[in-house]
This record gives structure tokens, C-alpha cells and sequence, in this order.
């Protein structure tokens, strides 16, 4: 089937949202073509799980295609049409699973030498895309924290060298309460600047105690999810003739209610099973659960506020015990996650650079009960260090 034949019945499976917006755009889609429209059925899919920023995105892209004449649209997508397709793909239910479809062209495209055609059309569509819809201002500038080194007493190396050239360095933070500070100066933003998933508190350990205008994902609060699976992941791979592209297929096709995830939002219940099943170690490392969240948050909700803390993961083992669901005692390593957080705090930093406001935004990463911090914003030096003494609150006031 090509688009040309698309009809509404054809969207009865997806979602109330997804759906309805699939058939209000379907003259629009019907002239795209097959190389680029289940790219964008893969988006309209998931629509009705989608967070506001990321459905306002999509809405705006179907409104841009949708104002272009005939021969804007051909020439904004001639690109596409030069892509030869295979009729076993002209086969495929792009409609009802366009990410499988997408999957398979981009083995298809790599195959007939078709990639660098492909990928330079995509960024020369997204480069005018961008043009089209640029991003509106924010109410205000956005602010990422990053907490790390639960319960190490001293570090071995130097810490957030990687970051240090950006802002500030202090050396004498006052550490007392600091966790309970961050946790209400994150809350006061978000009373301040409501935002539907604007204001998160990501704890790769048990969440503290937090005000409920945040949003909130812990590694402890998925611990019944994350070991379902696990159980799940097990099964399949002892299953003969099991390969990683079946078992990620597996993993894709899971929903909350499969590991047990029943929040009543089901938008950020989504998410999290999102962050288990398509980030690599989220189910079994703490480290890696609290970096691959927090960098999803950012590029899908893009956040005003985004606090994450880390915590000590287990000590590596073999793949094979890591991914075998056991009720043994876990043994921790303070001090390589330590290493972890460190360079994920700074992962943290550049993901926030990457999104609209990045020269106004600010960020804070602190070394939890201790008297290092580095502090980065447009109003603080860069590559300096101080021995100002003050409590995480009077270091947020600095850099504002």
C-alpha cells in the first residue's frame, strides 16, 4: 500500500488522540511520501502518551505540511521520492507499526547504498523545520542540578573537572540539610512557574519526601517493574534462536500495565517504561537509571527544572548474573559510582545545552554532604574558583 491509498479505518487501532489527529491531517499525509511518512506516523502513534511540548512539536509539523501547495510539498520532500523503496516494503503495515517499518528501511537503505541520500534529506528537513516553527520564550531561565556521591566519604580524583571550566568551582559549601534546600528551591520554581512536566526530581535511589508539583521518577519506585523485566528479558533470551533485534522488538512492544506500572498518568507511566525497555543498564544500574531518565526528560518534556540525584549502583558483575532477577543481598560500589555520577552530572549539562535557552540556563552540580560544588550561569565567571562560604540555597541565589 502507498499513502495515496490511505483511508480513516485504516487509523482504528491508534489511540483516541493519535487517531483523531491522524484523520484531521489525512489529506496531508496521503501526499507524502512512503520513505518519509512512517517517520512521522511513528510521532502521531504515540501521541496520546506524548508530553505537551512534544505534542505542540508535532501538531505544529502537521500544520506546516499541511499549508504547503502541491508543489512546496514536492519540493520540500523531493529528496524522499528520489529513495527507492522494495515492494516488500510497499507490503509492510507502515500504518499500524511505522517505528517496525522504519527499522526495516533503515536496514533496506543501508543495504542498496541509499543511507547518505537519506540522512542528508532528513537534516536539510529539519533544518527547515526549524525555520518554520522556531521556539517560543521561556517564562523563565531553565535550571538543572545534579547531585552525586551518595554515601562515599572522600574521593580519590578530583571532581567535576569536566564542568569546572564553565562556571564557578566553590570549595567551601556549607552541606548541611542541602538535599532538603535543592528539593524546596525545585518546588518553589514550580509553584512559581507552572508548567504541566516542567518540573522534575529524578533519584537513581529512594525518592525523599517532595512536593507534589514536581514529577517525580525513582530507581526504588520502579524496583517491581524493573525486576519483571528482567524476568521477561530472561525468558525470551533462553528461548532458542533468540538475537538482540527480537528481543528489543520484544522489549518495544511492552505497556505499563505488563510490569505492573499503573500510575493514573499514564503519559509519565509511559515514560518509564520507556526508560527501562529502551535505555541499555537502566534496569540494573542506579548510575545509568538517573542519567539515560534525566537525559530523556530533557529531550522530550525539555523541562523548566530538572534535579537528579544519584546513588550507589551495584558492583559490576557478569552479564548473566546482572540480568538474572536474584533476592541475594546487593553489593554496592560507592566510589565507582561516584566515578559515573560525575560524568553523568556532566552529560546532564551538555543534554541541557542542547535545548532552546541554553545561554540563559543555569546549572548546579554538588558533591551530596560535602563542600565541593560547581555552579555554571550566565552571571558567574567562567574557569574560576572561590572559597565564598554558603548552603545550596545561598548558591542558587547567585545564579540567578
Amino acid at each position: 500500500m502507498l499513502p495515496h491509498d490511505l483511508k480513516p479505518e485504516q487509523f482504528r487501532s491508534y489511540p483516541p488522540d493519535a487517531r483523531k489527529l491522524a484523520v484531521d491531517y489525512l489529506g496531508t499525509l496521503q501526499k507524502l511520501p512512503l520513505a518519509f511518512l512512517p517517520s512521522l506516523l511513528r510521532e502521531a502513534i504515540e501521541y496520546d502518551y506524548k508530553f505537551p511540548v512534544e505534542r505542540k512539536a508535532l501538531e505544529q509539523e502537521l500544520a506546516m505540511l499541511a499549508g504547503l501547495s502541491s508543489g512546496q510539498l514536492g519540493e520540500r520532500l523531493q529528496a524522499f521520492e528520489h529513495i527507492s523503496i522494495s515492494p516488500q516494503l510497499e507490503r509492510a503495515d507502515w500504518v499500524n507499526a511505522p517505528a517496525q517499518f522504519v527499522e526495516q528501511l533503515s536496514a533496506h537503505l543501508w543495504s542498496t547504498h541509499q543511507q547518505d541520500a537519506f540522512r542528508k534529506a532528513a537534516l536539510e528537513y529539519a533544518d527547515r523545520l526549524r525555520e518554520a516553527t522556531p521556539p517560543e520564550p521561556l517564562p523563565t531561565p531553565r535550571l538543572g542540578i545534579a547531585v552525586i556521591g551518595q554515601g562515599v566519604n572522600a574521593s580519590s580524583e578530583p571532581l567535576f573537572r569536566k564542568l569546572r571550566p564553565h562556571g564557578v568551582y566553590f570549595k567551601r559549601v556549607k552541606p548541611e540539610n542541602g538535599m532538603q534546600l535543592l528539593l524546596n528551591a525545585v518546588a518553589d520554581r514550580a509553584k512559581a512557574h507552572p508548567a504541566p512536566y516542567g518540573h522534575w526530581y529524578v533519584d537513581g535511589g529512594a525518592q525523599m519526601d517532595h512536593d507534589p508539583a514536581l514529577i517525580c521518577v525513582s530507581y526504588k519506585g520502579l524496583e517491581t517493574a524493573r525486576a519483571e523485566l528482567l524476568r521477561r528479558m530472561q525468558a525470551e533470551i533462553d528461548r532458542p534462536g533468540m538475537g538482540p533485534e527480537t528481543l528489543r522488538s520484544v522489549m518495544a512492544k511492552l505497556h505499563p500495565s505488563d510490569l505492573g506500572v499503573t500510575k493514573e498518568d499514564a503519559v509519565l507511566s509511559r515514560f518509564e517504561v520507556k526508560v527501562l525497555t529502551e535505555g541499555s543498564g537502566t534496569q540494573i544500574f542506579s548510575t545509568t537509571f538517573a542519567q539515560w531518565t534525566a537525559r530523556e526528560a530533557l529531550r522530550r518534556a525539555q523541562p523548566l527544572t530538572l534535579m537528579v540525584r544519584f546513588a550507589p549502583r551495584q558492583r559490576q558483575k557478569p552479564m548473566n548474573e546482572l540480568l538474572t532477577p536474584v533476592h541475594n543481598e546487593v553489593e554496592l560500589d560507592p566510589a565507582g559510582s561516584l566515578l559515573d555520577a560525575d560524568m553523568g552530572a556532566y552529560y546532564n549539562w551538555l543534554n541541557q545545552q542542547r535545548l532552546p535557552g541554553a545561554e540563559q540556563s543555569s546549572f548546579l552540580a554538588w558533591f551530596e554532604d560535602h563542600n565541593e560544588a560547581v555552579a555554571i550561569a550566565p552571571s558567574l565567571p567562567r574557569g574560576t574558583e572561590s572559597t565564598t562560604s554558603g548552603d545550596l540555597r545561598t548558591m542558587l541565589s547567585w545564579m540567578t
